[in-house]
Parts: C-alpha cells; structure tokens; sequence
C-alpha cells in the first residue's frame, strides 16, 4: 500500500455498494482512522460490504484517503471547487454523492485531521514561588533568592478520544536568568501583537 497516486478508476469500485449508506459509512471509518497505523480493519469492512478482493479493497481505500484528505486540504464546502477535484470524464452520480458526503463531514474531519497533526504539547497551568538558597564561599555564607516553577503540559496529539496524560516540569531560575527569559517574553509578545495586528 505505498502508491500516493490518486486513481480515479479505483474509486468507480463503490458503484458497486448496495447504498449509500455504506458509502457514507466507508467515507467515515477512513477519515475517523486515517493515520492510525494499519488500515486492515476498513480494508475488511470495504472487502465485506463490497464483496471484492483485498487488492481492489487497498486500491479503493488509498483513492479513497487520499481523495478526501485533498479534499479537506482544499479548505472548502464549495460544491464547484470539490467538483473540480475530479476529472470531467468521472461518472456524474459518484462524483455528486461524494462531494455531498464530503460537504456533510467537512467540519467533522477537518477537526479530526488537525488533531491526528503531531503538535506540541500545550501549557496547561503553572506554578511559582521565591525561595531563599543557601549559598557559601570561602569568606561568607549568605543566601540567594531563587524562583522554582513548575510547568504543568498536556501532549496535543492524542488519537484515542481519551485526555493525554498531564506531565510535569519543575525549572529553577537565578534572578539573572529570569530576567533573561522576561526579556526574551516580552519580545515574543511584541511580535505576536504586531504580526495580529497586520491580520
């Protein structure tokens, strides 16, 4: 299952669905899994519903998947610009139900495909306090102040429909370095409000 080429052919498979429903169905289970290690069990249900072998069932899922993920990367419900996603020779009762169902799920498998993207993990809360360090040299002992924060982070690709699990980060600052990092802050919001406000 390597190919990345579209093959329209491969898609002319569903004509051979009992309904639309099944179609629909198809549609979904790809997107809903798409990116999620091994397609087997969409490829089983294309086989089953479609009563065809694994090969054309592979080759239907890749047109498939990567029909839809153009779709979603195209960024819009216009039924003229999905139309245009097919060739002008593509059957006219498969191309209409499949920008329909595209348009019906739009908004459902864009929000899934931004979550299956590999992000950063999001700053959930944080916590700070000053504390006195005890520090000594040859001539005398004296203390430091020191800020300890603790960053509290939530990973954002989570696939499982389960909440990722909360990890923790403790980071100690001198005041030199927490000057530094102020600094280095105030310049990013900086430019965070002037390229907002060039929006």
């Amino acid at each position: 299952m390597a190919t990345t080429n579209l093959h329209f052919e491969d898609l002319k498979i569903l004509l051979q669905c009992p309904s639309k429903d099944i179609v629909i169905k198809i549609c979904n289970d790809i997107m809903k899994f798409s990116g999620l290690g091994s397609p087997e069990p969409q490829l089983k249900l294309i086989e089953c519903s479609l009563k065809i072998d694994k090969k054309q069932s592979e080759n239907l899922y890749i047109a498939l998947n990567l029909l839809l993920k153009k779709a979603i990367f195209a960024d819009t419900q216009n039924p003229e610009v999905l139309r245009k996603l097919f060739p002008a020779n593509f059957h006219n009762n498969l191309k209409e139900l499949l920008v329909k169902i595209i348009i019906d799920n739009y908004s459902k498998w864009r929000e899934a495909s931004i979550k299956n993207q590999v992000s950063l993990p999001h700053l959930v809360d944080f916590d700070w306090r000053v504390d006195l360090k005890a520090a000594s040299n040859t001539i005398s002992r004296m203390s430091v102040p020191t800020c300890l924060v603790q960053f509290e982070m939530q990973d954002a690709g989570n696939r499982s429909g389960t909440a990722a699990p909360v990890r923790y980060a403790n980071v100690e600052l001198s005041k030199e370095t927490l000057n530094t990092m102020l600094d280095g802050l105030s310049k990013i919001r900086d430019q965070l409000s002037s390229v907002a406000k060039q929006g």
